[in-house]
């Protein structure tokens, strides 16, 4: 085996891993908050992160998680018209107060829903991706399922108050995460401090004050009932990493900003996120009866980051465990070695090295052909 040792990382800011952090003492009024780190899903702080609670509008990245899934698959387009039905517009609470027949896209129906957090507007949505809202409803509860949310049950798309209409802080951080991850395009509208709609007649706010006063932020969204308190789950990103900040029932109305800047603060000041890159190409290894030579070992394009406290990010090294040969097939993707980070003798990540590309076990007549030529050549 051939093991490298002693290999410095080369470490570039931008992805990572993290240890959940519960023993930071942060100035928090709201009753449940969680901040995650985007990249892993690790969890940096968490308070009452289980809490079953009604969640206000902030439902609404569920709401429109499944538009933009329905988008991705083709069964929804950014362009289609949509006509309002009289029960959207007749959704009470915050409202772009759309019109029963109005006809408006799904395009502007997000913008609505991410800016100003339009009732109408998501009932809108929810009646154009499933026909009608009660089948959406159940898509949502299913979708909650899939992601792990086993705090929640979703019983409307709007987050309006109705019972048994729940979930917490650390479902609202998959639910964000799942959204940021697989549908960046999202920030195109979470990040609109003010816009119009119907040809610039209507104007539209952000609910997120934080997109204005706060560096780097980029959503995501804001709820408030009476039930509910004041919610929020807030995203921000610097040097490459981004943060989910949850609030949930925060009283008074500033706490919700107030606890996720404390949250967001907290995180950048204290984690990096890092990419682990060898500082040297990784070498090609034989491969014994094989249709080529050698095989490429390279890194997998997920699993190499790192998130680390900044008072530990220096004096990492690797190890490179690789075998001094392979034999045919080798697949693409298949695990030859590993690299493992440590410091100071903490193994602090290990990946795996895998295969560049396919490499086909020669047959019976290639392996005689390739023998009668090496014996020509060596004669």
């Amino acid at each position: 085996m051939k093991r490298i040792a002693g290999f410095m990382a080369a470490l570039v800011l931008a992805g990572c891993m993290a240890v959940p952090c519960r023993g930071a003492e942060l100035p928090l009024t709201s009753h449940a908050a969680l901040l995650m780190e985007k990249t892993t899903g690790q969890i940096l702080y968490a308070q009452n992160e289980h809490d079953a609670l009604p969640p206000a509008s902030v439902t609404k990245i569920m709401t429109v998680l499944l538009t933009m899934e329905a988008i991705d698959s083709g069964r929804i387009a950014l362009d289609d018209v949509v006509t309002v039905s009289a029960y959207a517009a007749g959704m009470g609470g915050s409202q772009v107060f759309l019109a029963e027949g109005e006809q408006i896209t799904v395009d502007e129906l997000l913008k609505a829903v991410c800016v100003s957090s339009g009732n109408d507007a998501a009932v809108a949505l929810a009646e154009h991706v499933a026909g009608v809202t009660e089948l959406f409803v159940e898509q949502m509860n299913n979708r909650a399922r899939e992601l792990g949310m086993k705090d929640t049950h979703f019983a409307n798309c709007t987050g309006l108050t109705a019972e048994n209409h729940v979930t917490s802080a650390y479902d609202i951080a998959l639910m964000s995460r799942e959204l940021l991850l697989h549908h960046p395009q999202i920030r195109s509208y979470t990040t609109i401090w003010m816009d119009t709609l119907r040809d610039g007649t209507f104007g539209l706010s952000n609910t997120n004050k934080l997109i204005r006063f706060y560096d780097g932020a980029t959503g995501l969204k804001t709820g408030f009932t009476q039930e509910a308190g004041y919610c929020i789950s807030a995203t921000a990103e610097r040097d490459g990493m981004e943060l989910i900040a949850v609030i949930m029932k925060g009283v008074p109305s500033d706490s919700r900003n107030t606890d996720a800047k404390t949250l967001l603060n907290y995180g950048f000041s204290t984690y990096t996120l890092l990419t682990v890159q060898p500082k040297e190409p990784l070498p090609d290894l034989p491969v014994t009866l094989g249709s080529a030579d050698t095989v490429a070992a390279v890194l997998p394009e997920e699993g190499c980051t790192l998130l680390l406290e900044k008072s530990r990010s220096s004096d990492l090294t690797q190890m490179l465990d690789l075998p001094d040969e392979v034999s045919a097939p080798v697949r693409a993707g298949e695990t030859l070695g590993t690299l493992t980070v440590s410091r100071e003798g903490e193994t602090l990540l290990t990946i795996p090295v895998v295969a560049g590309g396919d490499v086909t076990r020669l047959t019976w007549g290639q392996t005689t052909v390739r023998m009668l030529r090496m014996a020509i050549f060596c004669g």
